[in-house]
């Protein structure tokens, strides 16, 4: 859920937007991603009528911020090449260029994150595990959730265990990699580098499934490699993440976990956390579980982390059986 700062700062650019007008706001359209695109244009269609002291507002927090900017180049990549280029040499030069613009050039995959997933997983299901992999790893983590949905089983399994232990990728493999989708998708002008690959990549698009395809892939994973099953595991639901739980699913939580469990997990929580806990019990519950929290001395961290653990296979336990609804899950599971 967005937090209320997130939902101003869209209204603040939403209004800046309205006020540009048609022609102007288009232009500012096309240098977005396609989830910041959403995100305005709900943020827009919501917006009926808007106070005038917060139009003046944001015209004059834009005025200042504009006025602070400024361009020093017209085009810095090929500032960077050019002055690279004059201080080594080419050889050496041409070899900083590639990792420097490493994710400067992928308008081809970056097209895929305006595809609908189903075109998107026709697109890639003849593909090598290994390639879809590499492209999944550069969209938005929900997206490449419900394109691996569409995929059967076995290669879902395959991609998601090269996901998981792709440490990045070569300059020229990309670029390589790029040419073969611009070749099929128009590109467009907005590239962004994302982080590629790894355990955390893995277990991100993992917590986007569902529990039941959440499991069928991580036995297949933990056949393979238990280690690297255990590492998506410990990396898909934080202790920190129950901050996400709604309130409802706070208080199926609290009714299952015991006051002593509770005070020493909570050592290690973050402020936030530990007031989102208090607000979900009654005022009598809530000032014992604080006094208790002040009164109680140094707790070893191994023994704070295993009652979070406690705690986390109870959160996942509550999610199975429909108690518990985790922000951006994939099973669509009310009760």
């Amino acid at each position: 859920m967005a937090s209320a700062t997130d939902e101003q700062g869209l209204e603040n650019a939403a209004i800046l937007l309205m006020t540009l007008g048609e022609e102007e706001a288009s232009e500012v359209f096309k240098h977005l991603a396609p989830k910041e695109v959403q995100r305005l244009g709900e943020t827009i269609s919501r917006m009926k009528a808007v106070p005038r002291e917060r139009v003046e507002s944001v015209m004059d927090a834009f005025s200042k911020v504009a006025a602070s900017e400024s361009l020093l180049v017209a085009d810095s990549n090929e500032y960077v090449k050019s002055v690279l280029r004059k201080a080594l040499g080419d050889d050496k030069a041409n070899l900083l260029i590639d990792r420097i613009m490493q994710g400067s050039d992928i308008t081809g995959i970056e097209s895929l994150k305006w595809m609908d997933p189903t075109s998107v997983a026709e697109l890639l299901r003849m593909e090598h595990p290994q390639i879809v992999a590499a492209i999944l790893v550069h969209l938005e983590f929900d997206q490449a959730a419900e394109v691996l949905k569409h995929f059967p089983e076995r290669q879902r399994n395959e991609v998601m265990v090269r996901i998981a232990t792709l440490d990045g990728i070569q300059p020229m493999a990309l670029r390589d990699l790029n040419d073969v989708m611009s070749k099929v998708l128009a590109g467009g002008d907005r590239s962004r580098k994302s982080t590629l690959g790894g355990v955390k990549a893995a277990a991100e698009i993992l917590n986007m499934l569902g529990s039941a395809v959440e499991t069928a892939v991580l036995d297949f994973v933990r056949e393979a490699d238990n280690d690297l099953a255990q590492k998506i595991m410990d990396n898909m639901f934080t202790f920190d993440d129950i901050d996400k739980i709604d309130d409802k699913g706070i208080q199926a939580l609290m009714k299952e976990v015991q006051s002593e469990s509770l005070v020493i997990a909570l050592k290690g929580a973050t402020p936030a956390l530990r007031e989102k806990i208090f607000k979900n019990m009654s005022t009598r519950a809530a000032e014992t579980l604080r006094e208790d929290l002040e009164s109680r001395g140094p707790v070893r961290l191994s023994e704070v982390e295993a009652e979070q653990k406690e705690m986390l296979k109870t959160v996942r336990r509550l999610v199975d059986e429909g108690q518990i609804v985790l922000a951006g899950g994939g099973d669509e599971q009310f009760v």
